[in-house]
């Protein structure tokens, strides 16, 4: 699937769509996400906003195939996400999506290294690019150090860090291996001004350079201009008004 463009351009590559897209909360009659059409292309960078509960998460979770449509579909690299048996989602999902989840969701007794390191454990893909320029371990010794993550915190459990610290970690791991897709579900709460503007910088250069999509979720609108694209979630969820009971 690609998108047309004018002056006989090459046509921009779609690396994420949902169409007639509907789902609801186990137990809720009305939908929590309720969008005709969302297409992001290869390389964009989408500054995806809303107020609380109008269903950002939701609708994360839905691209990356953490969750499964009710009606319509999302594919990913034109794959359905609902065709695929939940094994197969999850190894489709280390293999081309970084996602940087709100809740970090780092492995607490490993080392940060080891961390970064997963997607690498699981996706021969992201190993082989990974490792395009040296080794995996040079690549993600590279990425903390561009984090900010002095090396003597490297060896360190991923508990013993500060939480701005694991966001940063959670952020080197999701950009590890050139996935086509980052997906970063509020990663700059816990970081302050300074850090936040150098974890950006990262983070659009990395996904730039790697020609990777980024769909970025965030309450704070100083960072908007930094994106190509600007979604207002309430714009395209025709279900936000349902979604504000069930979704932070």
């Amino acid at each position: 699937m690609s998108t047309p463009l004018q002056g006989g351009a090459a046509p921009l590559r779609v690396v994420l769509a949902a169409e007639a897209l509907r789902f609801s909360w186990p137990g809720v009659k009305t939908p929590c996400i309720d969008i005709e059409a969302f297409r992001i292309t290869a390389g964009e960078s989408v500054f995806l906003h809303g107020p609380s509960g109008c269903g950002k998460s939701t609708l994360l979770s839905l691209l990356a195939g953490v969750l499964v449509a009710d009606e319509g579909r999302v594919t990913l690299l034109g794959h359905d996400w609902s065709k695929l048996s939940g094994t197969q989602r999850d190894r489709s999902r280390v293999a081309h999506v970084g996602y940087i989840f709100q809740q970090f969701n780092l492995l607490p007794y490993l080392s940060v290294l080891d961390n970064v390191l997963l997607p690498c454990r699981f996706s021969a893909r992201r190993e082989a690019q990974a490792a395009r320029n040296g080794s995996s371990r040079d690549e993600a010794e590279h990425l903390l150090a561009q984090m900010g993550l002095d090396r003597n915190l490297w060896k360190r459990q991923a508990l013993q860090l500060s939480v701005g610290q694991q966001q940063r970690v959670a952020a080197a791991r999701a950009l590890i291996g050139q996935p086509e897709v980052v997906i970063a579900d509020e990663p700059t709460s816990a970081l302050d001004e300074d850090r936040r503007e150098a974890f950006l910088d990262v983070l659009l250069t990395a996904c730039a350079q790697n020609h990777s999509a980024l769909v970025f979720v965030s309450h704070d609108q100083r960072i908007a201009q930094r994106f190509v694209r600007h979604v207002l979630l309430p714009e395209i969820n025709r279900a936000a008004g349902s979604a504000m009971a069930v979704d932070a």
